[in-house]
């Protein structure tokens, strides 16, 4: 067998050092979503964001693992998820199964945020999670949900504010979540978050009823170096 040439060594050690970083990257980014899914309080990372208020409402915000979430509180985030987002779902090729909403909701890995009025009435609330997705750290955002008189004052795009603070300060890469295409106000308030297409998200060939839209933290070149 012959010797390899300078060029295929120099390749070779090019794609060792490529995996190598690669694992690291994957490494990392697996570190920063253990580290942000120990903590018990996520409160102190965005304290200064947990109470919204304008000429009509004020309201206040809490943090809770889905493990710690008083049970009637949950109970009221499914049945609001269910007015809001059933007939979407029966309009796609997903379906309305309420089952399996509920055990995603009831994961263990769910973190909730709570909206309440000043008359501790809820509000509005997200389902989010810390997680590796394609390789990367990201905040995912299951559920944005308002009651319906409360839409349009500010609200949600204050959750995602929170949520955005949240990604920032845990070394996620970014926020990230799927809307479906046949919702066009879904569409419309997340470009208004500063929201894009992802890079992972399908063609409209492979999926007409879904897309994945994410919007950067400042830790990107950190997650990908």
């Amino acid at each position: 067998m012959g010797k390899k040439s300078t060029t295929s060594v120099n390749k070779s050690k090019e794609k060792r050092q490529a995996r190598k970083l690669e694992q690291h990257r994957i490494a990392d980014g697996m570190s920063f979503v253990t580290a942000a899914n120990k903590l018990k309080d996520l409160a102190p990372l965005c304290k200064e964001l947990l109470v919204y208020s304008n000429l009509e409402i004020v309201i206040d915000m809490s943090i809770h693992r889905v493990t710690e979430l008083d049970k009637e509180v949950l109970y009221w985030a499914i049945d609001l998820t269910e007015r809001n987002m059933k007939k979407l779902y029966e309009t796609c090729v997903w379906g309305w199964n309420k089952e399996r909403k509920v055990e995603e909701m009831s994961d263990d890995a769910a973190w909730y945020l709570i909206a309440r009025d000043n008359n501790k009435k809820l509000q509005a609330f997200s389902h989010f999670r810390f997680d590796m997705d394609f390789g990367e750290p990201v905040l995912y955002c299951y559920e944005v949900q308002i009651e319906e008189g409360e839409r349009r004052r500010g609200l949600g795009q204050h959750l995602m504010r929170v949520l955005e603070r949240l990604a920032q300060a845990t070394h996620m890469r970014c926020v990230r979540l799927t809307a479906l295409t046949h919702n066009p106000s879904a569409a419309a308030f997340f470009k208004a978050c500063g929201y894009s297409i992802d890079e992972t998200s399908p063609s409209k060939e492979d999926s007409a009823h879904y897309e994945i839209l994410s919007k950067a933290t400042d830790n990107t070149e950190e997650c990908v170096a």
